[in-house]
C-alpha cells in the first residue's frame, strides 16, 4: 500500500508569503521570506524590493533547517551553545544549518509539513514575521 505525506502546495506558501510580506511592512524593513515542503525543498521565495542580499541565503537556511531538525531555529540557537547538548550543529550538513531565530516547522494536525524562515530585522522580528506566515495558513 502506498504511503501519502502531508505536505505545503505552493498555494499554502503563497498565502504564507503574503502575510509574512504584511508584517514585514508593518516593520517598515524589507525581507526575505522562504518556504520549503515536506521535504525541505524550497517551495516558495520572495526577496522584498531593497530586501539584504546577505539575508537571501539565511531567510532559505532557517527553512530548511527549521525542517530537517524539526526544530525553530531559536529553539536550536540555545541548544547549540557552548557546554549545550548540540553545541556544534550548526557545522553540520556542509555547514549549511542557520541557528540564527526566523525559522520554524509548520505542522497541520500534528504533522510536520514544512517550514518557513525570515531573515533581514532583529532575531524578534523575523520570529514575528515567520509567525505571521504560520498564522495565515492556520486561520
Amino acid at each position: 500500500m502506498p504511503r501519502t505525506c502531508q505536505t505545503l502546495t505552493l498555494g499554502d506558501a503563497k498565502r504564507m508569503i503574503a502575510a509574512a510580506e504584511a508584517k514585514a511592512v508593518a516593520f517598515g524593513i524589507p525581507y526575505n521570506i522562504a518556504v520549503v515542503d515536506s521535504a525541505g525543498h524550497l517551495l516558495a521565495f520572495v526577496r522584498q524590493d531593497g530586501a539584504l542580499i546577505g539575508s537571501i541565503d539565511l531567510a532559505i537556511g532557517k527553512a530548511v533547517t527549521a525542517r530537517i531538525f524539526d526544530k525553530s531555529t531559536d529553539d536550536l540557537a540555545q541548544l547549540s551553545q557552548s557546554g549545550r547538548p548540540l553545541f556544534g550543529i550548526q557545522e553540520t550538513n556542509a555547514g549549511k544549518v542557520v541557528i540564527f531565530g526566523g525559522g520554524i516547522p509548520v505542522k497541520i494536525d500534528g504533522n510536520i509539513v514544512g517550514a518557513v524562515g525570515a531573515s533581514a530585522g532583529t532575531v524578534q522580528q523575523d520570529i514575528a514575521v515567520a509567525e505571521a506566515a504560520i498564522a495565515a495558513l492556520l486561520s
